[in-house]
């Protein structure tokens, strides 16, 4: 175990992932897009022909359509009670095998290995920087709330200021 308080690839933690030990190790998606430039990615085009897009593209106009103060203020109410459910940190990051993130034009798979995903990038390029690895990782843990009925529109994807005027360049 590193100072981080996790486990590495490898051990009983990671391998207890089911999803994990199999298309993040032995697919390892991401290799398919080495050769794809870096501006390639995060392309939110309108493609009529590409399920992705057209969902990715839903997600946010539904986000932008109904993510008012409002509704923020009400999901405030109903959340910051914590009195919903209780997981530990691999609990919740166990429950990302249940979500494929309806906002990303990117990945198509469950959210633990866009969690993983991250985790190891940031530790590819800072090795050093522990605390860094583990925000890599749990960053996007607060998306199990659509495992607990809420939209995914009001949990994933890019978020803004609510009560502000759209900038012109957001669709």
């Amino acid at each position: 175990m590193c100072a981080c308080g996790l486990d590495h690839p490898g051990s009983d933690f990671f391998m207890d992932l089911e999803i994990v030990s199999l298309p993040f190790y032995l697919l390892r998606p991401e290799k398919i897009y080495d050769d794809k430039p870096v501006t390639a990615f995060r392309d939110y085009s309108i493609d009529d022909n590409d399920p992705i897009r057209q969902r990715v593209r839903k997600t946010y106009y539904t986000m932008h359509t109904y993510m008012t103060v409002d509704f923020v203020k009400s999901k405030m109410d109903k959340w910051l009670k914590f009195n919903h459910f209780k997981a530990t940190m691999k609990e919740a990051l166990y429950r990302m095998n249940e979500l494929v993130d309806e906002s990303d034009p990117d990945l198509n798979l469950p959210n633990i290995v866009h969690a993983f995903q991250t985790a190891e990038r940031i530790r590819q390029d800072y090795p050093d920087e522990e605390w860094f690895q583990l925000i890599g990782l749990i960053h996007d843990v607060g998306k199990v709330l659509a495992l607990y009925d809420e939209p995914q529109w009001c949990v994933v994807g890019d978020t803004f200021p609510v009560g502000c005027k759209w900038d012109k360049h957001i669709h």
